[in-house]
């Protein structure tokens, strides 16, 4: 119950950053949301392309840099440009990734729930990357 509060009060709050010790919580929940995610993109031991990039490290990672992907060029250039995914930037571009790198390939329309985004990003926090 205590983490639930602590969600909560950070999604009112409306920060990015979820307590430490909400966090296996919040990436559970993540991992539920996920399999709209999964349609498209593979995680965890095993990851490949698919129709999007394998997202395993993705934290940390230029944009556009997944090796034997066919990015977008609009994607490849946000990289080139200097998009590094963090979470703050992963839960922004899951809100509606078009907006964000018009021109991008991905034809998800995005995440609308604040709360579905955190758990999102989270859970992909957990598959590795640089913090």
């Amino acid at each position: 119950m205590r983490n639930k509060i602590l969600v909560a009060l950070t999604l009112a709050a409306g920060c990015v950053a979820v307590p430490a010790l909400a966090q296996d919580d919040l990436a559970a929940q993540g991992e539920k949301v996920w399999k709209r995610c999964a349609a498209c993109h593979m995680i965890g031991d095993g990851a490949e392309n698919r129709v999007g990039p394998e997202l395993n490290g993705l934290i940390g990672r230029t944009a556009g840099t997944v090796e034997d992907f066919k990015y977008s060029d609009a994607m490849k250039k946000a990289g080139e440009d200097g998009l590094v995914w963090d979470n703050d930037k992963l839960f922004a571009y899951l809100e509606n990734p078009k907006a964000m790198v018009p021109g991008t390939k991905m034809a998800f329309a995005g995440l609308k729930k604040e709360e579905d985004r955190h758990a999102v990003v989270a859970y992909i926090d957990t598959h590795g990357g640089e913090q």
